[in-house]
């Protein structure tokens, strides 16, 4: 596959931001919105007759100064090997084949932010080498909210995904559970946004009067974008909503943003539409 069709790179003031898909796939994230069904198919005419869409998932790379900052590790990379096997989902040649097509190997990665513990989102952070399972990215720090970390019950489940993948970097003394808000490296800053998990981050990225936001779960769809109110079950709806405003509130109309489920290449911006907000592509 060529590089084109699943990464995507541009400049924000010092700072280079590239998504990179980590595949694509059928979803029923909208037909799990706690609203009437009559009521989310207005905002959603995608959606098939059994309500599912086809989704994105995306991983960042920011780099800016010397820092490589990768947000998010997507799936564990394709193959025969992979223990993540979602049905109906088409993968890209993965993370590493993304990264290395924009020059750089896991050695370089400095930092890593993983904005949930939900297995889709960081999946990628291990791997077999040597006969032993070790960090994908031995450099880097791991920032991830401790919410997230700290009282998941799957982290005690040593099959679990968290515990293979994550519980590879906390071995290696790598995982840095933060709480509240946390500078990553100057211009790039991991907010606590939960709701979608207790530990939720988003990453923003600010250089040069440019503002660019990488924001995880914290939307799924544009209908989210509509209607603030709106979540999926299993979610926390009060924190949720309160998260969107706060990030609505720090990025303005004319920030970039990118959530990791819109397909690709899933630049967007939001902007005031009457008494809320709308999502616009901007491929």
């Amino acid at each position: 596959m060529e590089p084109s069709r699943y990464v995507t790179t541009r400049t924000f003031g010092d700072a280079r931001v590239s998504l990179i898909s980590d595949g694509s796939g059928r979803s029923t994230i909208v037909r799990d919105l706690l609203v009437p069904e009559a009521v989310w198919r207005r905002d959603v005419p995608e959606a098939d007759d059994l309500g599912e869409i086809t989704v994105g998932y995306h991983c960042a790379l920011i780099e800016i100064g010397r820092a490589r900052v990768l947000v998010d590790l997507g799936f564990d990379d394709p193959g025969p090997l992979s223990m993540w096997k979602p049905p109906r989902h088409q993968r890209s040649p993965g993370l590493l084949a993304g990264l290395h097509a924009l020059g750089f190997g896991p050695g370089d990665i400095s930092h890593v932010v993983v904005t949930h513990g939900h297995g889709d989102h960081f999946a990628g952070a291990s791997e077999i080498r040597d006969g032993v399972r070790q960090p994908r990215f031995p450099n880097a720090r791991h920032t991830i909210g401790r919410a997230d970390w700290d009282s998941l019950p799957s982290r005690h489940d040593p099959h679990s995904l968290l515990s293979v993948h994550l519980g590879a970097v906390a071995r290696a003394g790598l995982l840095d559970p933060i709480d509240g808000d946390r500078t990553i490296v100057p211009g790039v800053d991991a907010l606590a946004t939960p709701g979608e998990s207790p530990g939720h981050l988003c990453v923003r990225v600010v250089s040069g009067g440019a503002r660019f936001y990488f924001v995880g779960d914290l939307f799924h769809h544009p209908c989210e974008v509509r209607n603030l109110s709106w979540v999926s079950r299993g979610r926390d709806a009060e924190s949720m909503e309160r998260s969107r405003r706060r990030m609505l509130t720090d990025a303005g109309p004319d920030a970039t943003w990118a959530f990791t489920h819109r397909p690709f290449p899933a630049w967007g911006q939001i902007v005031p539409a009457g008494e809320g907000y709308r999502w616009i592509d901007r491929p």
